[in-house]
C-alpha cells in the first residue's frame, strides 16, 4: 500500500514555538508520521517577506529544527528540511506566479490584512506573491494532504486551483492536494486576554506559553493568568473565559477530561487550580525543551540532519520540476 504524502511548513520567525502552535498543528504533524510519508519544511524564504536580521534568521531556523525534532518529528521517518536548501521552490514559485491571475492574488485575505496594518505602499511584493510560493512548496512534493489551520484554507484552495489549471493546460503534472484543515485538539487562548488566540503577535508575551521558556517563566505566566469572577473551576467560555482556557490547557496536556478536572477541583480555589495547571505544563514541556537545547549544543550534527533531509527533498523536487518544464515546452 502506497502511503499518502503529507506536506506542511512553518516559518522561523521567533526563538520559540508556543503552546498554541504545538496543540493547534505541530502535535498533529507528529501523529501524521504514522502511516504517512511526511515532508516537513522550515520555510525560511517565506520569512523574508517580513523584517530580516540575518543572525536572527539563522538562529531561529536552527531553533525551529531542534524544536520540531524534540517535539517528535523524526528525521529518519520523515523528510525534515529547510526551504532555501532546495532551490526548486523558487523555480516552481515563478511558474505559479505566471499561472496565477492578478485578481485572484489580490483577493488573498492574509495579504489584505497584513498590508493594511503597515499600508499597501510599504508592503513588500514578496508578501503579495507569498501564496504562489506556498503553492509551489506543496505541489513540488506531490503532496496528498496539507495539514494547516483554518486561516490557510484560502491558500490551499488557490493551490488546488493552480494545480488543476496547469494540469488542464499542459498535461497531468501535479497531484491536487486534498483539503485537510486541522481541528485543534484544544482552542488555546492568550493567558492575559482569553478572548484572543495565543499568538506571538499579541501585545504582551505574558500571555504566551513558549516551549523554550524556562520552567520558572512559564509557571509565573500561568500563576498570573487572567481569571474570572467567583471561585468555581468550571468550563464556561462565555462567563469564565480565563478558567476555561486553563482547563483546556490542562486537559490537552494531561489527557484528563474537562469534566474530570471540574470534579477534581470542586470546592477548591483558583490558586490551587493554577498551581496544578502550571505543574502539568512545566513537566510536559521540560523534556522537550531539554532535548531541543541538547540538539542546539551540537550545531554541526543538527545541520547535517537538515542537509540529509534537503537531499531527500531535492530528489523528489527535481523530478517534479523537470516534468513541469517538459510539459511547458522548455528545452532540456
Amino acid at each position: 500500500m502506497i502511503m499518502k504524502r503529507v506536506f506542511s511548513g512553518i516559518q522561523p520567525t521567533s526563538d520559540s514555538f508556543h503552546l498554541g502552535n504545538y496543540l493547534g498543528a505541530l502535535k498533529q504533524w507528529v501523529e501524521l508520521q504514522d502511516g504517512h510519508d511526511g515532508f516537513y519544511c522550515i520555510v525560511d524564504l517565506h520569512a523574508l517577506s517580513g523584517e530580516i536580521e540575518p543572525t536572527l534568521l539563522r538562529k531561529r531556523t536552527l531553533s525551529s529544527a531542534a524544536q520540531l525534532i524534540a517535539l517528535g518529528i523524526s528525521p529518519e521517518t520523515s523528510t525534515l528540511f529547510v526551504q532555501s536548501q532546495v532551490p526548486h521552490h523558487n523555480q516552481l514559485g515563478w511558474l505559479m506566479e505566471c499561472l496565477a491571475g492578478f485578481g485572484e492574488a489580490s483577493r488573498m485575505t492574509q495579504f489584505k490584512d497584513k498590508s493594511a496594518k503597515g499600508g499597501a505602499e510599504s508592503a513588500r511584493v514578496g508578501l503579495f506573491t507569498y501564496p504562489m510560493l506556498q503553492a509551489a512548496d506543496i505541489l513540488l512534493y506531490q503532496a496528498n494532504l496539507v495539514p494547516v489551520g483554518e486561516d490557510q484554507r484560502q491558500h490551499i484552495e488557490l493551490t488546488r486551483d493552480l494545480a488543476g489549471r496547469f494540469n488542464t493546460r499542459f498535461g497531468q503534472t501535479f497531484t491536487i492536494p486534498e483539503n485537510f484543515i486541522l481541528k485543534s485538539a484544544a482552542k488555546i487562548q492568550d493567558l492575559q486576554d482569553p478572548f484572543s488566540k495565543m499568538s506571538k503577535s499579541s501585545g504582551s508575551s505574558a500571555g504566551v506559553l513558549e516551549i523554550m521558556d524556562t520552567p520558572e517563566s512559564n509557571m509565573k505566566k500561568i500563576k498570573s493568568a487572567a481569571t474570572d469572577a467567583g471561585r468555581e473551576v468550571k468550563f464556561d467560555e462565555k462567563e469564565k473565559p480565563g478558567i476555561s482556557n486553563l482547563l483546556a490547557i490542562h486537559s490537552a496536556l494531561s489527557g484528563q477530561t474537562i469534566t474530570a478536572l471540574e470534579s477534581e477541583f470542586e470546592g477548591k480555589g483558583y490558586g490551587d487550580f493554577k498551581i496544578a495547571v502550571a505543574d502539568v505544563v512545566v513537566e510536559y514541556l521540560r523534556p522537550i525543551r531539554a532535548k531541543a537545547l541538547e540538539l542546539l549544543e551540537d550545531e554541526n550534527h543538527l545541520v547535517d540532519l537538515l542537509h540529509v533531509g534537503a537531499a531527500k527533498a531535492r530528489t523528489v523536487a527535481t523530478e517534479t520540476l523537470e516534468k513541469a518544464y517538459k510539459n511547458l515546452g522548455t528545452v532540456a
